[in-house]
């Protein structure tokens, strides 16, 4: 019988705060400072608002959530002694910071991983500045279980945070397979929860990264392109309006014109500048800009603008994609000498990109890898869904250099293709690597590779269920799903789509036996 009143119990002052900080979500570090305060002992209103830099408002709601829990003597607030306990142990009030304890870990992190690329823009900052901005992200915003993704990591911010803050969920983008590799390496060795995926981000961003963080942290390719590229990127992003993007810029004081014309590109995006840290990182190298960059705090605002499309190669200041640098469209005499290589008629050649599955078409498809810095081949071949294809890429691409590597390319995809190699040709320096139906596919793997673009944890489910059925047996949705998650190696892959794995970990998810 009703007795008009409610059944629900009254929430609890520290649960009442709870929700406002979680309420806040990274911004919420201003709020704990408040409350630890009130831990220490009796402050003021005007201190409770001046220490931490929270506005009045927003103290005043805090103090009036946690209620009969703060005494207000006088002018003065404090935590009750009995509450004060519970507080410390609920908000982690007293949680140490080990100011550079870490920094030995950090250098060993740096002496082990890859070297710089050159040609991907790559200077390394030094791991100071990689302590430094862990430290400055814990001291700024809330960490704790927060989403935080780097976009390119050979820096390796990702390790530097995880080791101040252990219950942070990062993500890592990047397309150099060995920084991923390394990242994952170190990761498992010392259990941070850190996913890493392969993204060139000029073709697009995992939809599983998509709307996703709560921070973003990028060091981008300091040319006007790519700064605005990687911004663009970190946008699609960001979960919502309490989200932030980080950015490491730099250029010399010679040369302003250039920071400006950055910056106005940053503005174009919508972004607003909350603060400029100058000189905040320090790199081995990068001489021409003091080897040194500022740190930009950026909020993205409702009319920050989105990057549509692809992104044409010249994004960095090196090699043959870097900005000044122009890839010449393909003479007749070209694709002529080239159509006597694939046995038919080439009229021209399709761009690369694996944003999307690369449908089959009635003419027989070349794709243009020739400014491939590398990882592109493999996703290219991932992607494509032709039954035959040819990709024309450099004669010293790392994936056909020699017969090893042309062999390790192959185990990868033999389940879908058969890989021919045709070195020096159409001239002296492209090669034509062509795709072909394999002599006989393997179940679980073709299953995989033919279908790159989807989940793979329903991808493989799919591949359990048809196999069952062909033999006769029956297996639920259910029970294949729990064979899958009894398989898979890294939990976060199931939801990920398998073009956007790193290397190491695809060719080894598909030599799993189901």
């Amino acid at each position: 019988m009703s007795t008009g009143q409610s059944s629900e119990e009254p929430t609890a002052p520290i649960d009442a705060v709870q929700a406002r900080i979680r309420a806040a979500g990274v911004l919420a570090r201003p709020l704990r400072r408040v409350l630890a305060l009130l831990a220490e002992g009796p402050h003021s209103l005007d201190e409770l608002v001046r220490i931490p830099a929270v506005p009045h408002r927003t103290v005043a709601e805090l103090l009036a959530a946690a209620g009969d829990d703060v005494d207000a003597g006088g002018d003065a607030y404090r935590l009750t002694s009995e509450a004060s306990g519970r507080y410390r142990a609920r908000f982690a009030l007293d949680a140490a910071r080990p100011e550079g304890e870490h920094l030995d870990r950090i250098r060993d992190f740096v002496a082990s991983g890859p070297t710089p690329a050159g040609a991907l823009d790559h200077v390394t900052a030094t791991p100071e500045t990689a302590l430094r901005r862990a430290e400055w992200l814990r001291d700024n915003y809330e960490l704790h279980e927060t989403r935080l993704l780097c976009l390119g990591d050979h820096d390796l911010t990702s390790l530097a945070v995880c080791l101040v803050e252990p219950s942070v969920h990062v993500t890592v983008l990047d397309l150099d397979e060995r920084v991923l590799a390394h990242i994952d390496n170190v990761a498992a060795e010392h259990g941070f929860d850190v996913h890493t995926l392969h993204a060139d981000l000029r073709f697009g961003v995992p939809p599983i990264a998509r709307e996703n963080a709560d921070l973003v942290f990028t060091d981008p390719p300091y040319t006007p392109e790519g700064v605005g590229l990687f911004a663009a990127r970190a946008v699609e992003c960001v979960a919502d309006a309490n989200s932030r993007v980080l950015i490491a810029y730099g250029f010399s004081h010679r040369t302003p014109a250039l920071g400006h014309k950055v910056q106005q590109e940053l503005l174009r995006l919508g972004m607003v500048f909350e603060a400029i840290l100058p000189g905040f990182h320090s790199y081995e190298g990068a001489q021409a800009i003091g080897s040194a960059s500022d740190l930009y705090v950026c909020h993205p605002t409702g009319h920050t603008r989105r990057l549509a499309g692809k992104q044409p190669p010249g994004i960095y200041t090196h090699g043959n994609q870097a900005v000044e640098s122009s890839q010449e469209e393909p003479s007749e005499e070209f694709l002529g000498r080239l159509g006597e290589l694939t046995g038919t008629e080439v009229r021209g050649l399709r761009p690369a990109g694996w944003d999307r599955p690369l449908k089959n078409r009635r003419e027989y498809s070349v794709f243009d890898l020739r400014a491939d810095p590398g990882p592109w081949l493999l996703r290219m071949l991932l992607a494509c869904n032709s039954e035959s294809a040819a990709f024309l890429v450099g004669n010293r691409h790392h994936d056909i250099i020699g017969e090893h590597a042309q062999q390790a390319l192959a185990d990868v995809v033999a389940a879908k293709y058969h890989l021919r190699f045709h070195r020096s040709g159409p001239d002296a320096t492209h090669a034509v690597v062509f795709a072909e139906p394999p002599s006989r596919s393997r179940g679980l793997a073709a299953h995989l590779l033919w279908r790159a673009h989807g989940k793979v944890g329903n991808t493989w489910r799919e591949a359990l269920i048809s196999e069952a059925t062909a033999s006769g047996a029956e297996l639920s949705k259910r029970e294949a799903a729990e064979r899958v998650a009894g398989l898979v190696q890294h939990p976060g892959d199931l939801e990920a789509r398998l073009v956007d794995l790193p290397r190491h970990r695809l060719a080894a998810l598909l030599h799993t036996e189901a």
